[in-house]
């Protein structure tokens, strides 16, 4: 479990001569912030995350309850959707129609703690944004997530598709609620250069420009009422870092003559400028939600050393973990989210966390695995990363609408 420590100092305490304090926080200073975050990562001994303690972080039903932490309980009910009724699935994540045997991965709803996650409500959601619009930013995931979403929304109706010559950027529109919601393909979310577009789809060299948001999405953020981030995997490739137009270092670049620098450090670049971005367009008025890290579940094996992922039902928070990186990630993003919740205070905006990572820590049975793919297709790589829909992913629009719920519910 990560807590936040606060060291004080009480009554009658003796404060010792400069050199001597000197001294004593330099020794507190490796404790604090070696010793003990170290400790914590080890020896977690449940998949708990960070303990929220202000509005940028925690979404509450009542006084209590804090709805991302609790666990996964049976229910056996009628599915939201199938991939009959929904046209959006991709094939990537349609697990049933390629041939996926198993069901009871899809048996289950998340449980929070102190109170119920009420069922998603589709009318409820296309009322609570009547008139307004929102924005996906972020990679395949991010996708995964709104694909979610519009078959959540398929119990209401069909959006139309508004056409954009890039490919990248995707817009449909529900004509009875006035909304508009979109998707941006942008997974390092600021400028990125593929330096061999033609090469293997991994492993190949991109250049990132640490100081500039991705165009593509910051050109035409500006008037949307919400939008999602999302990043994560993109970032463990070889890149070279740019900042004012000059190489400030590389990861995994193999050059000896550029200073290697690990993925968090562009990580964090990258969402500190997007959240920077945000705050600075004069005519944004939105919310910033991050929708936090999702967890991969790769088994006896990487991703390319044919690890996957067989699992047909949840596990237990003592069975699996966050990783170390994936922890780092995690933290990272949170850290770079509440310093942009403290710059956008004073224009007056809003920063959100949809902390979707603990429950889906022990979801190893939701990904793909091998059924993203047509049978006859020569698959090596097990999917291991996105999620199946239907499947546990429409958890994280149930998280969604309670946000958007308490939000409203302020506002009156």
């Amino acid at each position: 479990m990560v807590h936040f420590i606060e060291l004080s100092l009480g009554k009658g305490i003796m404060i010792p001569h400069n050199r001597t304090v000197k001294v004593l926080l330099q020794a507190l200073t490796v404790i604090f912030l070696v010793v003990i975050p170290l400790y914590l990562v080890l020896n977690n001994s449940s998949t708990q995350l960070l303990s929220p303690k202000d509005n940028v972080m925690s979404i509450k039903l009542g006084k209590k309850c804090d709805i991302y932490r609790g666990k996964w309980v049976p229910y056996p009910n009628d599915l939201y959707y199938t991939n009959e009724t929904c046209p959006e699935i991709f094939d990537q994540q349609n697990c049933m129609k390629f041939g996926r045997p198993d069901t009871e991965f899809l048996k289950w709803r998340w449980k929070p703690e102190e109170c119920e996650l009420p069922i998603f409500d589709a009318v409820r959601f296309l009322e609570l944004l009547k008139g307004k619009s929102l924005a996906f930013v972020g990679d395949s995931l991010g996708r995964n997530h709104m694909q979610s979403l519009m078959c959540l929304l398929t119990r209401v109706g069909y959006p139309k598709d508004v056409y954009y010559p890039d490919p990248r950027f995707k817009r449909w529109f529900y004509e009875d609620y006035n909304f508009t919601l979109a998707s941006f393909w942008s997974p390092h979310l600021v400028k990125a250069i593929d330096t061999d577009p033609n090469g293997p789809t991994y492993n190949r060299l991109m250049n990132l420009y640490l100081d500039e948001a991705d165009p593509i999405w910051a050109s035409q953020i500006e008037t949307f009422d919400y939008v999602i981030f999302s990043a994560g995997r993109w970032f463990f490739g070889p890149q070279m870092f740019y900042k004012n137009g000059q190489i400030v270092g590389c990861h995994k670049c193999l050059k000896n003559n550029i200073k290697n620098v690990s993925t968090f450090y562009g990580y964090r670049e990258a969402f500190r400028t997007s959240f920077r971005t945000l705050v600075g367009l004069k005519n944004f008025k939105g919310m910033v939600i991050l929708r936090t890290l999702s967890p991969q579940h790769f088994e006896n094996g990487e991703w390319n050393s044919g690890g996957k992922c067989v699992r047909t039902r949840p596990v237990s928070n003592l069975e699996m973990k966050l990783a170390r990186d994936d922890l780092e990630l995690y933290m990272t993003q949170v850290e770079e989210l509440r310093a942009a919740e403290k710059h956008g205070r004073k224009r007056g905006l809003k920063f959100r966390m949809l902390d979707t990572t603990e429950a889906m820590i022990v979801r190893p049975d939701g990904h793909p695995n091998h059924y993203g793919h047509w049978p006859r297709e020569n698959v090596t790589i097990a999917d291991c990363v996105h999620w199946c829909l239907p499947g546990p992913v429409d958890t994280w629009n149930e998280f969604l609408l309670q946000m958007l719920k308490m939000e409203h519910e302020d506002s009156i």
